[in-house]
């Protein structure tokens, strides 16, 4: 298939196309056998399952749900629950492969693993995703357990649906099992600074990048696409750490003020009305346009693929730190790196929940918890160690993060693959 671009025809990009294409440019740059680069491009187990719902009004419909288990290489799968109407197979497998990476760069004992439902949560009542939780965790319960498969929250769920989860999961097994989830409630065994953690991160690697860029924080611009569980707290992270966060946006529209946005009250705002559009203290922007203002730190922190070909080019920000899991095309990477933008990716910059969701996973282990300071000193140390060790490791060999990255974690599973051997 193929789109046209400014009268140029160009492939269209898809988060499993552009997943592969990364994986591949590693593996080329890393030297490995066509056989390695097979077993790490296919997922090692996908579950489709139907799930059928009663509304409340007595009418039955009927959902598709999937599980992808990337990798068990260096530990019992990882990754989000997504509740989205677009959600689909490939998708879930692109997002599966990004969380092994991602686990591997930062070096938690985790594989990659993704889940969503093709639903929009916005349509149903609580009671109404009650049931389609508990229903798609009973049809996906031989393949995961807290050493198996741990999911959490993504977009579309929250800490709600992780308790359902770990309910259906120990009424099924006859006692409390808290580790076959985390992003879970306090009240339930969820961890101290978890709700926040990815915000933190991306805070974190944004202000090294920005010092790596030599842009002083305290007079540096920033924008948000997106203001949702990621976006939101890092446009609030960013500005107490004294970042001007001029402009925010939504899947309903976006909102500009040159002077600073206030986040509190644009939080309140959105809390009220369910959406940025239309707040007082700002201008109202398009979405689109968001993406090009001239800033020095952008943060696309909603979905996949918003940096692509068609607008790479007018992209003016200094620094590009990826809070949504996959934001940025080959195609646009590609461009961004030519024009002297800093691209931190993905599976760095977002990282902070992924981190912090396995130390929840290792306090529900042994029944202790941590105090939010503890938590949240490991998860600054955890990301700026890593930021380091990219970072030197581009520089060194003349790559970007991106490439960095993933060859990095690439080279770890493929490690682990090579030390546990191919059984039988």
């Amino acid at each position: 298939m193929s789109t046209v671009i400014d009268n140029v025809v160009a492939p269209i990009s898809t988060p499993l196309a552009d997943a592969r294409s990364q994986l591949a440019e590693a593996i080329g740059l890393l030297g490995f056998s066509e056989g390695t680069h097979q077993m790490l491009a296919t997922p090692r187990r996908e579950l489709t399952v139907a799930v059928p719902l009663r509304r409340d009004s007595g009418e039955t419909v009927l959902f598709t749900g999937y599980r992808v288990q990337h990798n068990f290489s260096r530990g019992p799968a990882k990754g989000g629950l997504r509740y989205a109407p677009n959600v689909d197979i490939d998708e879930v497998r692109a997002l599966a492969m990004w969380m092994t990476w991602k686990c591997a760069l930062l070096d938690v004992p985790y594989g990659g693993a993704k889940g969503g439902i093709a639903i929009d949560p916005r349509e149903h009542s609580t009671a109404e995703l009650e049931r389609v939780t508990r229903r798609y965790t009973s049809e996906i319960l031989p393949i995961i357990g807290p050493e198996r498969d741990i999911p959490a929250p993504d977009i579309g769920t929250d800490e709600q649906t992780m308790a359902w989860i770990m309910d259906t999961y120990s009424v099924n097994s006859g006692f409390t099992v808290p580790g076959i989830v985390t992003g879970k409630p306090i009240a339930l065994g969820g961890s101290q600074g978890r709700a926040s953690a990815t915000s933190r991160g991306v805070t974190h690697i944004a202000l090294a990048a920005l010092r790596h860029a030599g842009i002083t924080q305290s007079q540096a611009t920033a924008a948000v696409q997106g203001f949702g569980k990621v976006g939101a707290d890092a446009a609030r992270f960013l500005t107490e750490a004294g970042v001007t966060v001029q402009a925010v946006s939504d899947q309903y529209g976006a909102v500009f003020n040159a002077a600073g946005l206030d986040i509190e009250a644009l939080s309140a705002h959105v809390r009220e009305t369910g959406a940025v559009v239309g707040f007082a203290g700002a201008e109202a922007l398009d979405g689109a346009a968001l993406l090009e203002l001239e800033v020095d730190l952008l943060v696309p922190a909603a979905v996949e693929g918003v940096l692509h070909e068609g607008n790479a080019a007018r992209v003016q920000a200094k620094v590009i730190v990826e809070g949504a899991n996959g934001p940025t095309t080959p195609a646009a990477d590609r461009i961004m790196r030519e024009r002297g933008i800093l691209v931190v990716p993905d599976i760095l910059a977002n990282a902070g929940g992924v981190i912090v969701s396995y130390f929840e996973w290792v306090q529900a282990n042994q029944a202790y918890w941590w105090r939010v300071d503890e938590v949240e000193a490991r998860l600054e140390e955890r990301m700026l160690s890593s930021w380091q060790h990219v970072l030197g490791y581009a520089t060194s060999r003349g790559l970007s993060l991106r490439t960095a990255a993933t060859a990095l974690a690439v080279e770890r599973v493929a490690e682990a693959h090579k030390l546990r051997g191919l059984y039988p």
